[in-house]
């Protein structure tokens, strides 16, 4: 029987069908071109975070843990307000993949979710004004705890803004249009690392704020790329087409109700897994800054790599989501596991990377490596951890957003509760305090979690792919 790629086109992308090697050579080049995109819109997000990491360091090393401490509270929230908000691309997807040009569907999933952005920011921003009595209340140095408040407080205002852009994000790319994002991320770029200049440091006639300045230049920054996200929907003509801004403050309750029901065990799983990480960071403050500012550096390198197939796996929710709408059982199986080819690819390479430059990669993030030695070598023993976890890091996240374009949230959801609290922190636990491995049980620790994960979301991937 001849090999067939037959191409169903739509402004989501090419559905493909058909069977043989042609057809997965052609997932393939659709999962690129929707992927590399998103994968360097991901690491232009990266970028951002990375020069408030490498400014407050060449501040002061305090600085730098309670920015550190401060992020792991912001995240927590930020987590909250992104599940809803990550059940926009597949509603989108399988809107499309169903029927094709549906404007009606879309726009009510993009002004849902604009809607579940409201609804759960304004509680978010209160907490995030508490954050000092949060963390002295786990036992965090005072110091510690009083700079990251004073960070938290100026960052807490852009947090609206950084979900309503994932909001419009996550729109342009359930209909192939990822340049969009990608654009506004880079401008974002520029603007983030001007402002951090600008404030931490006290130049061009501004004020020394350094801590504070950080948090008042990662808030505006979220704002700029909220407002240039809205420009760059309305400049390009596929995406003004479905004219998400009509009729935006009137409710549609089913919508709405579906992203909260899809959202929040999205929300919850990508929760569980920043958890480990986060409580890990608080564990670390326990063990003093030396460990934090380690940890918060070594912790910074992985998620640099993270970001690509994080990238991969946002396209894959899309291209299964497509087949899946359209009920193709085939397509979905081809399109997770080209997806998941191509994560695992990348992360083997990065992965002999980490192992053989630990501390020439730790050495980048200071000004005076020889002073901060100490912190250096403590860097390189974590980041070995991470270059042996890079590929079952990249594997779980690429099955789990690909199983998000199937809709299928609450299993992964419970795998990842069981996996990073009832597999990863246990063995951090025991490792950092019955075996007095400090800072490396923790990574230990954490690299099991991340096993047990992708293990199981490969196999509910596979199992579900079959049913299909």
């Amino acid at each position: 029987m001849t090999d067939i790629a037959e191409f169903n086109l739509s402004h989501a992308g090419r559905r493909i069908t058909g069977h043989g090697l042609d057809a997965w050579f052609a997932e393939a080049r659709e999962l690129a071109k929707l992927a590399i995109p998103l994968v360097f819109t991901q690491l232009a997000q990266m970028a951002i975070m990375t020069t408030d990491v490498i400014m407050l360091g060449h501040f002061s090393s305090s600085a730098l843990a309670s920015a550190a401490l401060g992020n792991t509270v912001f995240f927590f929230c930020w987590l909250i307000g992104c599940g809803p908000v990550a059940a926009v691309s597949p509603t989108i997807a399988h809107t499309l993949g169903a029927t094709p040009n549906n404007r009606l569907g879309v726009r009510t999933a993009v002004r849902m979710g604009l809607w579940s952005v409201l609804i759960t920011s304004l509680p978010l921003v209160v907490l995030l004004l508490f954050v000092e009595k949060i963390l002295r209340a786990f036992g965090q140095p005072a110091d510690l705890a009083h700079g990251a408040g004073i960070f938290t407080s100026a960052l807490c205002f852009g947090l609206p803004c950084s979900l309503g852009y994932q909001v419009l994000r996550n729109y342009s790319t359930a209909l192939s249009r990822p340049n969009a994002s990608l654009v506004v991320m880079m401008a974002g770029i520029g603007f983030n690392a001007l402002a951090d200049y600008t404030l931490i440091f006290g130049h061009f006639g501004a004020p020394r704020l350094g801590i504070l300045g950080s948090g008042i230049a990662s808030a505006s920054s979220y704002t700029f790329c909220f407002l240039a996200m809205v420009v760059v929907v309305w400049l390009t003509p596929t995406l003004r087409k479905y004219r998400i801004w009509k009729r935006v403050h009137r409710p549609h309750w089913e919508r709405l109700a579906e992203i909260f029901r899809l959202g929040m065990p999205i929300g919850l799983t990508m929760m569980f897994e920043a958890m480990l990480f986060n409580a890990s960071m608080l564990v670390m403050g326990t063990f003093g800054a030396r460990f934090v500012e380690a940890h918060q550096i070594a912790l910074n390198v992985p998620s640099i790599t993270f970001m690509v197939p994080l990238g991969i796996g946002m396209a894959a929710t899309v291209r299964v989501g497509l087949a899946a709408g359209a009920g193709d059982g085939e397509a979905v199986r081809r399109a997770g596991y080209s997806a998941m080819a191509m994560g695992v690819g990348f992360m083997f390479l990065t992965g002999i990377l980490l192992w053989a430059w630990p501390e020439q990669i730790a050495s980048l993030y200071f000004s005076d490596p020889t002073a901060n030695a100490e912190v250096i070598v403590l860097t390189a023993v974590f980041l070995h951890v991470a270059a042996a976890f890079q590929i079952v890091d990249g594997l779980q996240v690429v099955c789990a957003l690909s199983l998000r374009g199937l809709k299928d949230a609450r299993a992964p959801m419970w795998i990842a509760g069981a996996s990073y609290w009832l597999a990863g922190a246990p063995v951090c636990v025991w490792l950092a305090f019955g075996l007095h491995m400090k800072g490396l049980g923790i990574w230990i620790g954490l690299a099991f979690g991340l096993f047990v994960a992708a293990a199981a979301m490969c196999w509910r991937f596979w199992y579900l792919s079959r049913e299909r």
